[in-house]
């Protein structure tokens, strides 16, 4: 089986990666929203965001990936109890896909052949402890929205039906992709998303080029190309790992958090999700460039990708969320 193509050997696309590489550092961010025109990578990084993440400790057998035998769910068949390491997971959630699929249901099959109520994991039990993918997110059905809405609120999965109560923790980190010309993302979805970016493809030639070179050579000797690239790969999952331990030991100082709501309220974002994400995400930036406190500069270069989605709309002002982000920003945050 080919491995995915390599993070590392993404060409270009640096907010998209960056957002990627944020959320890993710190989940607590709450996902990344990637819009653009397709064929710009955005599903080819998902992917290689799989084999770059650092793997994960898991009971065996654990349908819910816990990583301690008490969190392993009364209703989990039998597990052998033994700790080992897994691939952080990253879990599809298709558009076709049912409601049972997602949340989970009763076991047909045991239920038929041995007469057992039993049940049967979705993907949000799969998802568990990593990332869930939504490709075209923005075409998602209205009652899987609701749902994914509520178990993003309380990080547990409820299920009652069919003379089942469930419940299994279900925290993970939502990417959602689309693109815009097919349709807008409901608020109430949009704003669940931590962070978010617009790709767009390459306007110069070099880059295009560049792009083709690299899916050449990993088409044509994939050993070799995943040679070179997966040396840049491990070296990116340590200085994750590195921006994970020195996380908590961060200093914010009182200007960050005044500058924070300084610039929300310029903004006008609504509610105050957006300062604890966009604190978040400064402070994630901190840690990756090794920065022993989070300063202005930290909060600005996250602050587009923050808060971009979170503003409301102005009918009178053409240059698009991003451009009103960084103009205010310019204004508060000189």
């Amino acid at each position: 089986m080919t491995a995915p193509f390599p993070f590392s050997a993404i060409v270009g696309q640096e907010a998209m990666k960056r957002a990627m590489v944020l959320t890993a550092i710190d989940p607590a961010i709450g996902g990344v929203l990637v819009f653009g025109d397709r064929g710009t990578g955005k599903s080819t990084a998902v992917r290689a965001l799989a084999a770059l993440l650092p793997p994960i400790d898991v009971v065996e057998g654990c349908p819910v990936n816990s990583s301690r035998i008490e969190d392993v769910p009364d209703w989990a068949p039998a597990v052998s109890g033994r700790i080992i390491s897994r691939p952080t997971p990253v879990i599809d959630l298709p558009l076709g896909a049912t409601e049972d699929r997602v949340v989970g249901a009763l076991d047909i099959e045991r239920a038929l052949t041995r007469g057992e109520k039993a049940f049967e994991a979705g993907l949000l039990a799969r998802a568990n402890r990593g990332y869930l993918y939504i490709d075209e997110v923005n075409l998602l059905e209205d009652h899987l929205v609701d749902l994914l809405l509520d178990v993003a609120q309380s990080g547990e999965n409820v299920v009652e039906r069919e003379g089942l109560s469930i419940r299994h923790a279900a925290r993970f980190v939502l990417v959602g992709s689309g693109n815009p010309e097919e349709g807008d993302l409901r608020p109430q979805l949009l704003d669940r998303f931590g962070l978010s970016v617009q790709v767009s493809s390459p306007r110069d030639v070099a880059t295009r080029v560049e792009v083709m070179l690299r899916r050449d050579g990993y088409e044509r000797d994939n050993a070799a190309f995943m040679a070179e690239y997966g040396a840049q790969d491990a070296q990116l999952r340590a200085a994750i790992l590195a921006a994970r331990a020195a996380l908590p030991k961060l200093k914010t100082p009182p200007a960050v958090l005044h500058d924070c709501a300084a610039l929300c309220i310029a903004l006008g974002s609504d509610g105050l999700r957006g300062e604890l994400t966009l604190l978040r995400a400064a402070r994630a930036e901190a840690a990756f460039a090794g920065a022993k406190t989070v300063s202005r500069a930290h909060l600005k270069s996250v602050a587009e990708m923050a808060l971009s989605h979170r503003l409301r709309r102005d009918p009178l002002d053409e240059a698009g969320s991003g451009a009103r982000v960084a103009r205010i920003l310019a204004e508060t945050l000189p």
